[in-house]
């Protein structure tokens, strides 16, 4: 059971003392380790603590005006190259303090951070009360107080890839304890809903964000209108897709905050939206550059971010230690991800987090924040694996403290919890049979050329998006500077880093050279279309076009179901012993839906009235026994598709609030019921 220790001292002057000895006793320690810093004794050693603090108040905030794109572009090291200028400057004033050089002052700068850290963990200094001085009362003092009002706000905060049965078993393990102990105080109450196929997060949050998630049947796929692939990790597809699917009614149409979401819910107020970057009739919150400014933000997130690297190295060293089963290799975990883990795990925790505290004070209505941490390192080391249950239990810790800081807005606010889909575990198809889907149909249709997209990491349209918004800002001050930063790698104003860039994007466009057949791939979804046809492909075509690939995909033992529409029977549910026509719901031998749960069959029933399902869409077996599915994706935690967890979200919601809409299946029915919520707020007469 993980227990979080009490603070030794919550007196302000008792802090500001132990942190003042803490930073002497620093610098007397980093003499030891840096060649070219030496302070006398520890008297001086004191007064340089004091100067450097007195100095970092006087010149910060000039300082952080200035060079503010560029702190935005580093990601916030600027700051600490700040930092080492302030320390270099004291030992300019202070007898008995040298620096030789700016290079040793920023090295100071870390090890004085880094010190400090450890001592603060270890006194429990830097605990909820030393998070809200620094965080929540700075905030409150820069702001202007809004009227106060009696109309409750609403925060709805999206746990990425996270399944009620997921939850339950980490609350019982001992994490996440804030949303344990909501519930178990009966302030909250916690509810499964059903989200629509397929199970991921851009057919999600359109549904939950504007009440359509229409035609989006995976994460990537083949447009038959415009002859290309649709990717959710455009910005530019996603704005499209938002266009499409508003009605200007969206769940934060009513001067709401979208933050770090991929659609907007048609909020006014905007932060690394996917759908809105490019978006300049939107208001762009400053808060986004103000978080890489400010030294504790920096600091505090700097090391987080290094400490999460280093985490997931010894993660993956001890799986691979005790050969745990099933692991990605060094191919999936190594070289970047390390880096990638950190900035969603990390910095997009943070300074989500932060942003909701500006919103709160300022008196926001309501706002949709999604936090992806989990859902990452699910993917990468398993659903319920330690490494996943320690990203959440962090993400908890940051919840617990975003509650804190609504006591101190100018409007009571609640709190609704809820995750956007689950995740399934398994090895993936590859790791089980040696090959990709993509493989099995190039097998299966040798004389054909059969192309899949490239195997792009999720993350990189997080970072994408991020550095988009920046150079969008609505202060040239800031978007210049960074614009011509970033020109190289900016088309159509949108920032491409990452493989993707560097393939330009070819799997997201138009090609004259496209293959006949293209396979995709959302987790154990999969969709396989003929890229030469204007209109679906038929059973009866593709019998006659693509004889045996049909029976061969039935019959592989990796392979659950396949879905095609006949042009005499409608959507056909072909598994390797039965079939099952959906229009009437006829079985002819076993029926290949047993086990994906009793609306599967209503979920394809809906897919195939897309305009751009796929002529074959595939779903990987799974296992009940197991409770495993196999990712056409090397993911072992993966969503997508059918089967297991992977379809079971959940919401957590003031206990005194009913759910009306039953049942909730499907993501409209989520929007339906979270629009009513905000109706009876802001109309309390309501019966």
């Amino acid at each position: 059971m993980k227990k979080r220790r009490q603070s030794l001292t919550t007196h302000p002057a008792i802090r500001i003392l132990i942190i003042w000895v803490i930073q002497a006793l620093a610098l007397l320690i980093l003499t030891f380790l840096l060649s070219g810093l030496w302070v006398d004794n520890l008297a001086v050693a004191f007064i340089a603590a004091a100067v450097i603090g007195l100095l970092n108040a006087l010149l910060w905030p000039l300082l952080s005006y200035i060079l503010l794109p560029f702190a935005v572009l580093t990601l916030g090291l600027l700051t600490l190259v700040l930092n080492g200028a302030v320390i270099w400057l004291a030992g300019q004033f202070v007898d008995g303090f040298h620096v030789d050089s700016l290079w040793t002052a920023i090295l100071a700068a870390l090890g004085l951070t880094l010190l400090n850290t450890i001592a603060s963990a270890l006194l429990t200094i830097d605990d909820d009360n030393s998070w809200s001085r620094n965080v929540v009362r700075r905030r409150m003092k820069r702001m202007a107080k809004p009227e106060e009002t009696d109309v409750p706000g609403v925060l709805f905060l999206e746990i990425d890839g996270l399944a009620r049965p997921v939850l339950e078993r980490a609350i019982g393990k001992g994490y996440a304890p804030n949303l344990a102990r909501w519930l178990q105080e009966g302030s909250h109450r916690l509810v499964s809903w059903e989200c629509d196929l397929s199970s991921q997060t851009s057919a999600s949050q359109a549904g939950i964000l504007h009440g359509s998630n229409h035609n989006i049947p995976a994460f990537r796929w083949w447009d038959r209108q415009h002859k290309k692939l649709v990717a959710s990790s455009s910005p530019d597809d996603v704005a499209r897709l938002e266009e499409e699917r508003s009605d200007g009614n969206g769940l934060l149409a009513d001067n709401g905050a979208s933050r770090g979401n991929m659609f907007s819910g048609d909020a006014p107020n905007v932060m690394n939206t996917a759908s809105t970057i490019k978006d300049l009739s939107r208001f762009h919150t400053t808060d986004f550059y103000a978080f890489f400014l400010d030294p504790y933000n920096f600091s505090r997130t700097l090391l987080l971010t290094i400490w999460d690297i280093i985490l997931e190295k010894v993660q993956f060293w001890q799986a691979r230690r005790k050969d745990t089963q099933p692991r990605l290799g060094k191919d999936k975990r190594g070289g970047i991800y390390p880096l990638l883990r950190a900035f969603t795990t990390v910095l997009m925790r943070e300074l989500n987090i932060q942003t909701l505290i500006g919103d709160m004070f300022a008196g926001v209505p309501s706002a949709y924040a999604t936090f992806v941490g989990y859902d990452e390192v699910a993917h990468h080391s398993g659903v319920e694996s330690e490494d996943a249950f320690d990203a959440l239990d962090k993400l908890d810790q940051q919840l617990g403290r975003l509650a804190s800081a609504a006591k101190q807005a100018p409007r009571p606010y609640h709190l609704v919890f809820l995750s956007d889909h689950g995740q399934s575990a398994g090895a993936t198809f590859k790791q089980r049979y040696h090959m990709t889907l993509e493989d099995l149909v190039q097998q299966l249709l040798q004389e054909y050329r059969v192309e899949g997209a490239p195997d792009v990491h999720e993350d990189w349209k997080h970072v994408n998006v991020f550095l988009t918004e920046a150079i969008q800002s609505q202060s040239k001050a800031v978007s210049r500077p960074l614009g011509q930063a970033l020109r190289r790698k900016t088309v159509d104003g949108q920032v491409a880093v990452g493989p993707e860039a560097a393939a330009g994007d070819a799997a997201a466009g138009e090609s004259a050279d496209r293959a006949p057949i293209i396979v995709l791939a959302s987790g154990n979804l999969g969709l396989v279309y003929s890229t030469r046809l204007d209109e679906r492909a038929t059973l009866e075509e593709i019998e006659t076009l693509y004889p045996g690939l049909l029976e061969g995909l039935a019959a592989h033992e990796g392979i659950g179901f396949l879905m095609v529409r006949s042009r005499e029977q409608g959507a056909v549910v072909i598994g390797a012993g039965g079939r099952t026509y959906l229009a009437n719901d006829r079985v002819e031998g076993e029926n290949p839906l047993a086990g994906f749960g009793p609306n599967a069959a209503d979920h394809l029933r809906r897919t195939d009235g897309f305009p751009d399902a796929p002529d074959i869409l595939v779903n990987s077996f799974y296992r009940v026994e197991t409770n495993e599915v196999a990712a056409f994706e090397e993911l072992i935690g993966s969503h997508g598709g059918l089967g297991g967890f992977q379809t079971q979200p959940f919401v957590l919601f003031p206990a005194e609030w009913q759910v009306e809409e039953g049942d909730l299946v499907g993501a409209a029915a989520v929007y339906r019921q979270f629009k009513d919520w905000l109706d009876r707020l802001q109309t309390p007469d309501r019966s």
